[in-house]
């Protein structure tokens, strides 16, 4: 708690306050320097900063620019119409990549960064909020959604099917996309007009883009021998995330190999690596946040935490405790750092009480997995895909949580509300 309230008021940069944090839980012992230390093994942490690496090649090469330029030609005329370009690309690629991480930092990440590149939004010089801002905050609420609606499209959605199992529940990817086609329709419609409001950015039309845009493609002329290497590579690793679970290959795993062929073919130098500070930053305060969410399962406070609510609802109406079950879930993703150990710790338990309390169990053991992954929309530090893109710099961490926070509340109503009445009427309830 104390290094989850440092990272909020910011006496020391965010790395700084985790290194500190780790080092007193080994100092005042609740942990052993070789647990502590594991925080640095995670796969998931590591996906992270070989998705800033991969980033890197596609910007180096100038790939990133010449889809870009591609985009703008079709889609430029309005701000919005790119982010509906982007969320056209999560949605396509969503179902068949098994890490939102992966998705989101290494496909389109990249993308997003050209644009703000082109219309010159930087977050080093002020002027992150003229397109840059708005886009990154637009693509990790996108994903938050895409990543909810598809069974296979992160990893703890099979892991709450497999947690529902062992409660005689089957959940399929059929009747996963079912249940969450109609609100994740209607959150995706919704996200770029609400964050139009509540965030705008300062280009929001651009009518001579399209032209602009087909001459810039003129300038720079045929790909270049590095470009083709890294389209190539790049589909390559798309390729492999995507048929990754039929050959015995992890997300982490593929996009070593990307690297590692970027790095053979000199795409990018071993300094580019080095150099990457995101990446490095980002490695040392996730990790640490990471195993701190983990130990507080293994020590016990996620049991006891569990079992506090279960008792505090006995008695109540089973859909008063559902309710109640949901919010709890939703809100108590501030104290971790992972999906993957909100849902493990939690999901269950929660699960039991819901059943325990008269809720339907294919309704129940729905909305609760959808409820694992919106829960995405609170903290910086909440996701793979947040860590990524607030260690890109374009988004403060109070503009950060104050979006995040009437986002939250915007999933909740249609999830709860309107998807629990499209749950009932497909007749999962």
């Amino acid at each position: 708690m104390a290094t989850i309230v440092a990272i909020i008021l910011k006496p020391l940069p965010m790395g700084a306050v985790a290194l500190i944090g780790l080092t007193v839980t080994i100092l005042v012992g609740p942990l052993s320097t070789e647990t502590a230390l594991d925080a640095f093994s995670g796969t998931s942490v590591w996906l992270i900063v070989l998705a800033f690496f991969l980033s890197k090649g596609i910007i180096k090469t100038g790939l990133g620019h010449r889809i870009a330029y591609n985009l703008i030609e079709r889609f430029g005329k309005k701000t919005i119409g790119l982010v509906y370009a982007m969320m056209g690309v999560n949605i396509v690629v969503g179902p068949a990549i098994p890490s939102s991480t992966a998705r989101t930092g290494g496909v389109m990440l990249p993308i997003v960064q050209e644009l703000a590149d082109i219309y010159d939004s930087k977050p080093q010089d002020g002027t992150r909020r003229k397109l840059g801002a708005f886009l990154i905050t637009c693509l990790y609420h996108i994903d938050t959604i895409v990543a909810t609606m598809f069974l296979t499209a992160g990893a703890t959605k099979p892991l709450a099917q497999e947690l529902a199992a062992g409660f005689g529940i089957e959940i399929t990817w059929m009747n996963w996309f079912l249940g969450a086609l109609v609100p994740g329709i209607l959150s995706l419609i919704v996200i770029p007009l609400i964050l139009f409001k509540i965030y705008p950015p300062e280009i929001k039309e651009t009518p001579g883009a399209p032209s602009w845009a087909k001459e810039k493609k003129s300038e720079v002329g045929p790909m270049t021998f590095d470009e083709k290497n890294m389209s190539w590579i790049f589909i390559l690793a798309i390729i492999l995330w995507i048929s990754g679970q039929f050959i015995a290959l992890s997300a982490v795993t593929v996009a070593l190999i990307a690297i590692s062929l970027l790095l053979i073919l000199k795409i990018l130098a071993w300094n580019d690596i080095t150099q990457e500070k995101g990446a490095w930053n980002t490695l040392i305060w996730f990790a640490i946040l990471v195993m701190m969410a983990g130990q507080l399962n293994e020590l016990g406070f996620i049991s006891w935490f569990s079992e506090a609510i279960a008792s505090a609802v006995t008695g109540w109406s089973w859909v008063a405790i559902f309710i109640t079950l949901c919010l709890a879930f939703f809100y108590s993703h501030y104290f971790f750092a992972s999906l993957t150990a909100h849902v493990t710790a939690m999901y269950p338990a929660f699960l039991g009480v819901a059943l325990a309390s008269g809720t339907p169990p294919l309704f129940a053991a729905l909305m609760l997995a959808y409820v694992t992954n919106i829960c995405g929309a609170t903290t910086h530090y909440a996701s793979g895909p947040a860590a990524v893109l607030f260690g890109e710099g374009y988004v403060t961490q109070k503009e950060w949580w104050k979006i995040c926070f009437i986002m939250g509340l915007v999933y909740l109503f249609i999830w709860l509300v309107i998807g629990s009445a499209w749950l009932g009427f497909i007749g999962f309830m």
